[in-house]
């Protein structure tokens, strides 16, 4: 006789990360009983805002928003849960010797901004854009989809490979031909191929380094640019913007649909394990020793902590075990958020402008961004970082009391493994080689700064469980993307225990505010009839 065990819950969502937030709001619109257990006070995981010192909010680890995906945008009705995204129209790039380098709105203004820099890069730029966004809209059906096992003979995967190669035959030659250089190429090198201008390379070549423990001249650097280039804002790619309210407003907007389906969810529930009985997930138990259960249990943490930590690796099978050992997270970035008394006056451009409502970047050559880079090799930080930069409160008066500002600096060296570790002293350290490098272009910085926050990736590791810090859940290289993420046969989003599943941005298709990772996790337990 089969004894029935009690079961509270449909489906409980470890994490409250947006992937998490996500994949609940989805299961819960699909009639499920939903709860989602978020370790700290507030949601988001790593998209949120905090008032760090009084009347200063900050987005404090993720900073801009566009990958956050259309349909989720729709299924859910974020903008009716408060979700409110302003485009950032203009990026600004201040040179060594006095000049920058922008882009604007209006594509003519770009265009004549280029032309200065190389008559011959203003008109490569305009076919360039429209190749980026044929590869983006290339790769975006993969996006949607849970990667097939190319190793498998199952008919559903045999089915998906199939459509997977119809729809890359479909492409045509030029498009096949450029998709595979973007995908094994460095950045650096396959836009020496399309421009001469050094600052126009250096600024590009830039989104191909974000969030990896690559340099420029890395080989599959140039998918990172391609993976930033599949945003989108109101079917615009390439289109940046800020969230009214910060990131944190994101998750909340994700939260508030879920909860408008019926999902509960708590904070400061920390889950210590997963429950399992058998070859099956049956629920959690949280810090406190307490017990829950449920038909589905998803994790929305690492791999590492899905698979290592969450469950006993004796239960799984060896292979995906030593597959998530081997598994690269090497976080590599770091955030420096700033209260200032006034804005930072650059030497290139001086005055307020409308530069200062759209992206900043310190990226004056590759050869600079490889000698950032140099530094991470060899256990440290940055000593001249690349920095990536946007005033919130230019966008959001919200963000800062009145008269003052915030500013967000992502940076890029901090490597999670520096030569003795991470302290306070290196933490400070490496928040005055942000602001010395910010210093050269805006001089008038350092007596701006009302306060500071530095965080370093094992900052990051400390206070949202990212392993190593890694903003994307694990390095986005081509080793471990699409069937490869986290491990071959187990890519779709579930796991070797029945009614254990895996939302985090370590699966497919990876990190960003993008929502996809919960998406397609939740299809997967309503395609199972698990929950």
């Amino acid at each position: 006789m089969t004894v029935q065990i009690p079961r509270t819950w449909d489906a409980i969502v470890i994490g409250g990360g947006h992937n998490g937030l996500v994949c609940a709001a989805y299961l819960a619109r699909a009639g499920r009983k939903v709860l989602v257990l978020e370790r700290r006070p507030l949601v988001g995981g790593a998209a949120v805002t905090e008032e760090v010192f009084p009347g200063f909010r900050f987005t404090v680890f993720s900073y801009v928003v566009s990958l956050l995906r259309p349909e989720i945008i729709r299924d859910l009705d974020l903008p009716a849960h408060g979700l409110n995204v302003v485009p950032l129209e203009s990026t600004f790039n201040p040179l060594p010797d006095g000049d920058y380098l922008a882009t604007w709105a209006d594509p003519e203004e770009t265009r004549r901004e280029l032309y200065r820099h190389s008559p011959r890069d203003a008109d490569a730029y305009v076919e360039f854009g429209r190749l980026m966004q044929r590869m983006a809209m290339a790769v975006k059906p993969i996006l949607g989809i849970s990667p097939p096992d190319p190793g498998s003979w199952r008919p559903k995967d045999l089915l998906a490979m199939g459509r997977l190669g119809k729809h890359f035959r479909d492409l045509g030659e030029k498009e096949l031909h450029a998709l595979v250089k973007l995908m094994t190429m460095s950045s650096a090198d396959y836009l020496s191929e399309w421009f001469e201008s050094e600052a126009l390379k250096a600024a590009k070549s830039a989104s191909g380094i974000i969030g990896t423990f690559l340099g420029p001249r890395s080989p599959g650097t140039a998918y990172v640019l391609l993976h930033h280039y599949m945003g989108e804002i109101d079917g615009v790619f390439r289109a940046w913007g800020f969230a009214r309210g910060g990131t944190g407003a994101v998750s909340e907007s994700i939260a508030s649909a879920a909860r408008s389906f019926g999902a509960e969810v708590r904070t400061d529930a920390a889950v210590e394990r997963v429950l399992v009985e058998g070859d099956r997930a049956v629920g959690v138990v949280l810090g406190d020793g307490k017990e829950l259960r449920a038909k589905t249990v998803v994790s929305g943490l690492d791999p590492r902590r899905t698979f290592l930590e969450l469950v006993e690796p004796a239960s799984l099978p060896e292979e995906l075990v030593s597959a998530v050992e081997r598994f690269r997270f090497r976080g590599s970035s770091g955030k420096v958020n700033l209260a200032l008394s006034e804005l930072p006056n650059f030497t290139a451009l001086p005055g307020m402008g409308p530069h200062l409502k759209g992206a900043i970047a310190i990226a004056p050559s590759v050869d600079y961004l490889e000698r950032a880079y140099d530094d991470a090799k060899r256990g440290e930080f940055s000593r001249r970082p690349f920095l990536d930069m946007v005033i919130p409160s230019m966008l959001d008066p919200t963000m800062a009391p009145p008269g003052k500002h915030v500013m967000s600096i992502f940076v890029q060296y901090a490597p999670y493994h520096r030569n003795g570790g991470w302290d306070d002293a290196s933490r400070e350290a490496f928040g005055d080689a942000v602001v010395d490098t910010l210093a050269e272009y805006a001089p008038n910085i350092r007596s701006a700064i009302l306060h500071r926050q530095v965080i370093t990736p094992a900052d990051i590791e400390a206070v949202t469980g990212l392993s190593e810090g890694n903003i994307f859940g694990g390095e986005l290289a081509l080793s471990q993307l699409f069937f490869l993420r986290p491990s071959p046969a187990w890519s779709d989003h579930r796991t070797p225990l029945r009614g254990y599943y895996q939302c985090g941005s370590g699966t497919h298709p990876g990190g960003g505010i993008m929502g996809a990772s919960g998406r397609l996790a939740a299809n997967a337990v309503i395609a199972d009839g698990t929950a």
